[in-house]
């Protein structure tokens, strides 16, 4: 069985979130089955692993869109570092660019990644058993394939697209409809919702079976899909809803080459606090007090605009008894409020940006991870926390509540219900009354980190899947 996997992100080529990880990490443990087959197929972006490995030319075409004829060049990697093979889609000018998202241009940037991938795959007679699109962004796969001519080499190949975050749609005018391979105008209707061309809609409609990255999240989407309620309600009979995995290769304490000082079971309070102590001293904060962290983007999705409140209200209310740290960027004005706290109180640090390497120190040397989003179609922090011995403090909702039970129930973390600082603030309380029962805390320790989040069971799930 070959497996095609589309997507605009795979870890560690380039990475904003979350679908980065689940991208880079999926083929990978699908290959290591008999009979699979998986790869990845994403646009060239100007990233220091592209420079640093070597890439063969396995294709060069041309297409048009509008009025432009657009340069096609498809690069396979030579090296076999990933465990899947790769291929980079590069189109002078719009398939080049130094990140994934965040231009002007990118709807027309979607569309040439996806038309050229099929161009492709149709010039050169390859024809794989199964798409998997991830998010909008290779949404219209299942949509061109069986309506636009050009691919007809392609129709009837089963395409399962998978919700990372339905938050994002990628809606876009039918001014847009120009920039499209051909297709006949009564389908039109499958790529268009409320009056525009929706990609997430159109996978929706068009593809063979989709899923959410949780069960929890599936359950949320039939009922708050920004628009789509009706949508998914009407295909339920090919939704489901599968936990996505971590790469547990590449999070794990005891070989991390990331981490000052490695550790596993048998001595994680002690590496724990080697890495607290290392952290601690690089931020000015005070390793012999409870570390909390946030890692992540400052999007009101993930609560971010609660984190400035958070801060002011736990420091004030435990006299200082706490650190925070924050690693993340986005919304301008959070970042501008964090920097400005981070001046106000010596026990709170915030490194603006993302640095991957720093991401690992935090989960190490934290104590406790804080995670209040109002919206976690599966979340992976949480699961990261864990691997590393650190409790989660989780909103419940969506991926987090298939995931976070409270310890008030047995459960590995701390969970609370309002998208409010203060109900976040009451959980950190709850945390540091746990965090001075050594006892308690230290069994919490090392039962988190024997928790299986690995891709062994979350893939045989996708096998599944795509064997139905």
């Amino acid at each position: 069985m070959t497996i095609f996997n589309l997507s605009m992100e795979c870890f560690p080529v380039a990475k904003v979130g979350g679908l980065a990880d689940v991208v880079g990490a999926l083929p990978k443990y699908l290959n290591k089955l008999t009979d699979v087959e998986a790869c990845v197929v994403m646009p060239w972006y100007n990233k220091p692993y592209v420079r640093e490995h070597k890439f063969e030319t396995v294709f060069e075409g041309t297409i048009y869109e509008a009025d432009q004829v657009l340069q096609v060049t498809v690069l396979k990697q030579l090296e076999s570092t990933l465990g899947f093979n790769l291929f980079l889609i590069k189109i002078p000018g719009l398939l080049d660019r130094d990140n994934p998202y965040g231009y002007w241009d990118e709807s027309q940037q979607f569309l040439a990644f996806q038309h050229s991938v099929l161009h492709w795959l149709t010039s050169a007679g390859i024809r794989p058993d199964i798409f998997h699109c991830h998010d909008y962004h290779t949404g219209l796969v299942p949509f061109m394939i069986e309506n636009c001519p050009e691919f007809g080499f392609l129709k009837g190949v089963r395409t399962i697209g998978t919700i990372h975050n339905g938050e994002y749609q990628g809606q876009m005018s039918w001014e847009m409809a120009e920039f499209f391979p051909w297709f006949p105008v009564e389908s039109a209707g499958l790529l268009d919702w409320d009056g525009l061309i929706n990609p997430l809609a159109s996978m929706i409609k068009c593809c063979h079976a989709f899923n959410a990255v949780s069960g929890g999240y599936l359950n949320e989407l039939f009922q708050n899909f920004r628009g789509l309620e009706s949508l998914v309600q009407h295909e339920h009979q090919k939704a489901f809803g599968i936990i996505n995995g971590i790469d547990t290769e590449v999070w794990d304490p005891a070989t991390d080459p990331y981490l000052p000082y490695h550790y596993d079971v048998e001595n994680a309070l002690s590496g724990k606090r080697d890495n607290k102590v290392k952290l601690c001293h690089d931020y000015r904060l005070n390793p012999d007090l409870p570390l909390f962290s946030f890692i992540g983007r400052f999007a009101g999705e993930k609560g971010a605009d609660l984190l400035p409140d958070i801060v002011v209200q736990s420091i004030q209310e435990t006299f200082g008894g706490l650190n925070i740290i924050i690693l993340g960027s986005g919304a301008g004005d959070i970042e501008q409020q964090l920097a400005g706290l981070a001046e106000q109180f010596s026990n709170f640090a915030v490194d603006l940006g993302y640095k991957e390497y720093l991401s690992h120190e935090i989960y190490a040397a934290s104590d406790f991870l804080l995670m209040p989003s109002r919206v976690e179609p599966c979340g992976l922090n949480q699961m990261y926390a864990m691997r590393y011995g650190t409790v989660p403090i989780a909103r419940y909702t969506g991926g987090l509540r298939d995931t976070v039970e409270d310890v008030s129930t047995g459960g590995s973390g701390l969970n609370f219900g309002s998208a409010e600082a203060t109900s976040a603030v009451h959980a950190i309380h709850r945390a540091l009354h746990l965090y001075h029962q050594r006892d308690r805390m230290e069994q919490l320790v090392t039962a988190n980190m024997q928790h299986d989040f690995s891709w062994e069971r979350s893939t045989q799930s996708y096998l599944d899947l795509y064997n139905s």
